[in-house]
């Protein structure tokens, strides 16, 4: 299998490791806009399979250039060109695969065309019929959250007849005290998604529609697994709420997401720091975000500095997903909890093991798209334009595992008893 990575970043990198491991792929281009980015990730892994080129993403044509010849394409870049990485991937005859969808620039959903508002305002979703003509696969969100969330929903939801409620919750709490008093904001992956996804007025799906609410609403403390703990959640704008009551069905009438109430990125989005709109500065023109995303430190750094010794340092953050279905299965009223850790790893001991397999850690989400590229390809996703709560969830968690990684997660079933 031949692979077109688009985006060299945070996520590019660890994609790169693993495929460059995979005994099933026989090459693997590397593109950015940032050449030495791309150079430096392959130096880094010292693989014969890579090849690193120059894309400009907002140029189709640059694309198809880059994907001559490739089965599948992984987009690991900004959002911003999901649409442009798609139209490529068709002219191409190549597979589709990316991490996060859906959203503009803008701070509102809707206020551009793109899948997010097209399931929302119940309109065709976009390239969804020429990739069936073509007998292609435009496979939406399958990094970590959307991804493996969903693969999870879904396997709760096929335990039941009719689905009542989903309820996705995801918290991170430091482990490791700070001997400084105040500290940057320093998000774990693209900087520019993570501002967003608290900037934008988040989506529930609630009495069958889909409504915003407020950004840090409904704030309430939720009790996670150790390390975790109990810790306060809000309201996320996050892609689940919108595609899941839409591919699944089964009569689903609310499904909301929640994620760790972060002060620090709240404090700058309600100062403004998530404006696009220029202002002016003693006679310079300049928008409040880019002013923050050019000073605030990049997470892809942690591919170049982590060894082996770093990974046998003390874990610094916990994380924690809980997923809550409630349905019916044969009249009986059920509730399924499922809870994992979407990093993979608890333990320096388990992080170098993922390390020394893999060549990075910070797998959650290139790993779980490489899946989804290799379901596509071996013929065991649908086609045209899918989410990945559309993929078959054992298959899924089977291959992933078989490739190595590590598929742990814990299901505990409620369910109402009459006895007569």
């Amino acid at each position: 299998m031949k692979v077109l990575i688009v985006g060299a970043g945070a996520q590019g990198g660890p994609c790169a490791s693993i495929l460059a491991r995979d005994k099933d792929i026989s090459a693997i281009v590397l593109a950015d806009m940032d050449l030495d980015l791309a150079n430096k990730v392959k130096n880094k892994i010292k693989s014969d399979k890579i090849s690193a080129v120059k894309v400009d993403a907002a140029k189709v044509e640059d694309i198809e250039r880059a994907a001559k010849g490739v089965d599948v394409i992984i987009n690991l870049t900004l959002t911003a060109f999901c649409s442009n990485i798609m139209r490529a991937a068709l002219r191409s005859g190549a597979h589709y695969v990316d991490t996060s969808f859906g959203e503009p620039t803008l701070l509102d959903i809707r206020a551009r065309d793109n899948i997010l508002s097209q399931i929302i305002e119940k309109r065709p979703v976009e390239l969804d019929g020429e990739f069936r003509k073509a007998g292609l696969t435009a496979l939406v969100g399958c990094g970590a959250s959307p991804g493996i969330t969903n693969i999870l929903v879904r396997y709760a939801c096929d335990k039941l007849d009719h689905v009542e409620e989903i309820h996705i919750r995801f918290g991170r709490r430091p482990l490791v005290s700070s001997a400084e008093v105040v500290s940057a904001w320093s998000p774990t992956w693209s900087p520019f998604r993570a501002l967003w996804g608290y900037a934008v007025e988040p989506t529930v799906f609630e009495d069958g529609e889909y409504k915003k609410y407020p950004i840090y609403s409904k704030c309430k403390e939720y009790t996670f697994p150790d390390p975790v703990g109990t810790i306060p959640l809000v309201y996320h704008q996050h892609q689940e709420p919108i595609t899941l009551p839409h591919f699944i069905g089964k009569g689903i009438k609310y499904c909301d997401f929640k994620y760790t109430a972060d002060t620090q990125a709240g404090t700058l989005i309600k100062t403004g720091f998530a404006s696009s709109e220029a202002i002016d500065v003693k006679g310079v023109k300049v928008a409040p975000r880019d002013v923050l995303l050019k000073l605030v430190r990049h997470p892809v750094d942690t591919f170049f500095t982590e060894n082996e010794n770093t990974c046998k340092l003390p874990i610094k953050i916990g994380i924690s997903a809980a997923l809550e279905v409630t349905g019916t299965k044969s009249g009986e009223y059920r509730e399924y909890k499922i809870t994992y850790t979407p990093s993979f790893f608890v333990t320096p001991e388990e992080r170098l093991g993922i390390y020394r397999k893999f060549g990075a850690t910070n797998i959650y989400v290139a790993l779980p798209a490489i899946v989804g590229a290799k379901m596509c390809t071996e013929g065991n996703a649908g086609r045209g334009v899918i989410a990945a709560e559309c993929l078959d969830p054992t298959k899924f968690l089977k291959m992933m595992a078989a490739m190595g990684g590590p598929v742990k997660f814990s299901e505990t079933l409620s369910r109402e008893v009459s006895i007569l």
